[in-house]
C-alpha cells in the first residue's frame, strides 16, 4: 500500500528570511528570477515592498527588510512598488514553512474563502475553533485571517486596476469587496492613493474576454505540460493544442471560458467576462491546474541527484498536471473511452463560440443525483458506474474533501474505500487534486516499465531517493514513455 505522507514530514524549500538575510541580498543584487515569490525586500526609505526582480535602482542594505509574504509586508506599513508589481509575483510553494492548517487557510483565503463570509466560518470549514485557527496563522505566517484576505483583494484590485479597462465598481467588487466605499477607503488607507490613480489614461473599450498574467519560475515546461494535460482531456469540456489549453468553467454557477498560452516569462490567460465574479478562487484553481508555484531549480537539482539529470536535461521545470476539480480526475479515468458520452448525458451544455468546447463537466453533485443507471446508459461499465456515483455521493455529502490543503492521508484512504477505486486512481487524485508533490502511484504500470522495475515495491525503493518531489519524478517517468517509447529510463548513478 502507498503510504501518503503527512504534510508536517515535507522538508522546508526556503528557511526564513529572518534566517537567511544575507543569501537573501545577495538574491537582490543578483535580481535572481528563482527567489521571485519566495521572499519580498521592504525599503525603509521609500516604504515600498518589491520582488527579488524589481528593475529599480538597488537600495543599501542598510535601508532592506525582508518578509516571507506580502501580508507580512504589507501589515509592517510597506506599499507595493508600481515598477515589480509584487501581486505578480509566483506564489509559494507547498513544502514551505507553514503548518497544515495555516497552509490549508493561505490557499482558501487565497481563494476567496473569506469574500463575505467570516473567520469562523473558515474555521468550522477546516474543523478547528476560530481561536485556534488565528492563533495558527499568526505564528506561522505573520498575520490575521482578515490581513491575509484584505492583501489578497488589494492585490487583485491593483492588477485589475492597473490592467484592464474594467469600471472601479466591477474592480472592487470582483476582487472580493462587499461595497465600493469600503473598497475606496481601505485602498486609500492602505496604498495612500485612490483606486482611480492607478487607472491607465485613454479610451475605455469593450473586450469579450479578460486578460490575466500569471508569472511563474523559469524553467518552465510548457509544452510537456500540454501533453500531460492532453492526455487527460475531457472532450467537450477540454481542448489542448500544442501551444494553449482552453477548457470550459463553472465555480459558484458562473459558467465561461478559460484560455491559457505560454508568452515567455508568464501566462496569458483569456477569460470570460461572465466569470469575473469568481476571479479569485478561478486563479487559484489555474495556477494549482498549471503548477505555476513550483520551484524548478530546487526539484530539478534534486531530481538530476537522484539519477534523472539525462531526463530533467531534456526537460528542465517539468509541472505536475493539477486539476480544478478533484472528481473530474476520477470521472476520466473510470469512464475510460466512454467519457464522450457521459458529457453529452450528464454534462451541462454551454454555447461558448470555441470550437471544441461544448459542455460543462458534471459535478460530483450531478452525477451523485443521476445515480449510476445514467452512467450506464452511456457504456460506463457497472461496476465503474456503481464506483463512480458512490465516489460522487461522498464528494457531495462532504464525507470525502478532494480539495488543497485537506488531509492527504485521510483523502485516500477515503478514496480507497470506495469499492473500485484502485491504488494507482487514489494516488493520481490525490498527486493532481490536492496538490501534493510528493505522491507517487507505484503500481501504474507505464511507471514501472519507464523505470525498469518488476513490481511496485522495487519502483518504490527506487523512488525514496526522490522525496519529497516524488510526483515530479513520475512526471518525468511518463513524459520520457510517451516521448521516446522506452522501455526505460537510464539513471545516471
Amino acid at each position: 500500500m502507498i503510504a501518503v505522507p503527512e504534510v508536517s514530514a515535507s522538508p522546508v524549500a526556503f528557511p526564513p528570511p529572518s534566517v537567511h538575510r544575507e543569501g537573501y541580498g545577495r538574491a537582490v543584487d543578483a535580481r535572481d528570477a528563482r527567489f521571485d515569490g519566495v521572499f519580498f525586500v521592504a525599503i525603509t526609505t521609500t516604504r515600498v515592498y518589491c520582488r527579488p526582480v524589481c528593475p529599480s535602482r538597488l537600495a543599501s542594505n542598510r535601508h532592506r527588510r525582508f518578509f516571507d509574504s506580502a501580508a507580512a509586508a504589507e501589515r509592517a506599513g510597506f506599499r507595493p512598488c508600481l515598477r515589480c508589481r509584487p501581486e505578480l509575483a509566483p506564489g509559494r510553494a507547498v513544502m514551505d514553512v507553514v503548518s497544515r492548517l495555516a497552509h490549508a487557510a493561505l490557499q482558501r483565503i487565497a481563494a476567496g474563502a473569506l469574500n463575505g463570509r467570516s473567520v469562523a466560518d473558515l474555521a468550522h470549514d477546516l474543523g478547528v475553533s476560530e481561536r485556534h485557527l488565528r492563533r495558527a496563522m499568526e505564528r506561522e505566517l505573520g498575520v490575521s485571517p482578515l490581513e491575509l484576505a484584505q492583501t489578497h483583494r488589494l492585490l487583485l484590485a491593483k492588477r485589475l486596476l492597473t490592467d484592464t479597462n474594467l469600471p472601479v465598481t466591477r474592480v472592487a467588487y470582483a476582487s472580493g469587496f462587499q461595497s465600493l466605499r469600503r473598497f475606496n477607503a481601505v485602498f486609500h488607507e492602505q496604498y495612500g492613493m485612490p483606486p482611480s490613480a492607478l487607472r491607465r489614461r485613454g479610451p475605455m473599450r469593450t473586450a469579450h474576454t479578460l486578460r490575466l498574467t500569471l508569472a511563474y519560475r523559469a524553467p518552465f515546461a510548457w509544452e510537456a505540460l500540454l501533453q500531460s494535460l492532453g492526455g487527460h482531456a475531457i472532450p467537450g469540456v477540454e481542448v489542448v493544442t500544442r501551444r494553449a489549453y482552453r477548457r470550459t468553467v463553472n465555480i459558484e454557477g458562473h459558467a465561461g471560458v478559460v484560455s491559457a498560452e505560454d508568452v515567455g516569462g508568464h501566462l496569458a490567460v483569456d477569460v470570460s467576462p461572465s466569470l469575473l465574479p469568481v476571479l479569485m478562487p478561478l486563479i487559484a484553481g489555474l495556477r494549482r491546474l498549471f503548477d505555476l508555484d513550483a520551484e524548478p531549480a530546487a526539484v530539478d537539482a534534486h531530481l538530476s541527484q537522484g539519477g534523472l539529470a539525462a531526463s530533467v536535461a531534456r526537460h528542465p521545470g517539468v509541472r505536475i498536471p493539477g486539476a480544478l476539480d478533484g472528481f473530474e480526475v476520477a470521472l476520466h479515468d473510470l469512464a475510460g473511452p466512454c467519457i464522450h458520452r457521459v458529457i453529452e448525458v450528464l454534462g451541462e451544455p454551454l454555447a461558448t463560440g470555441v470550437p471544441g468546447l461544448t459542455h460543462i463537466a458534471p459535478s460530483a453533485a450531478r452525477v451523485s443525483d443521476a445515480g449510476a443507471e445514467p452512467l450506464v446508459g452511456a457504456g460506463v461499465p457497472r461496476s465503474r458506474a456503481e464506483c463512480l456515483a458512490a465516489l460522487a455521493r461522498a464528494v457531495a455529502g462532504g464525507a470525502l474533501a478532494l480539495e488543497p490543503g485537506g488531509d492527504m492521508s485521510a483523502a485516500w484512504h477515503g478514496l480507497r474505500a470506495i469499492e473500485g477505486i484502485t491504488e494507482r486512481l487514489a494516488t493520481l487524485i490525490v498527486m493532481r487534486a490536492l496538490y501534493w508533490p510528493d505522491a507517487f502511484p507505484a503500481t501504474d504500470c507505464a511507471l514501472q516499465r519507464a523505470a525498469g522495475a518488476s513490481r511496485a515495491a522495487d519502483l518504490l525503493a527506487l523512488a525514496e531517493c526522490w522525496r519529497p518531489w516524488r510526483a515530479y519524478a513520475a512526471a518525468h517517468l511518463w513524459l520520457e514513455g510517451e516521448t521516446y517509447g522506452r522501455n526505460s529510463v537510464s539513471f545516471n548513478t
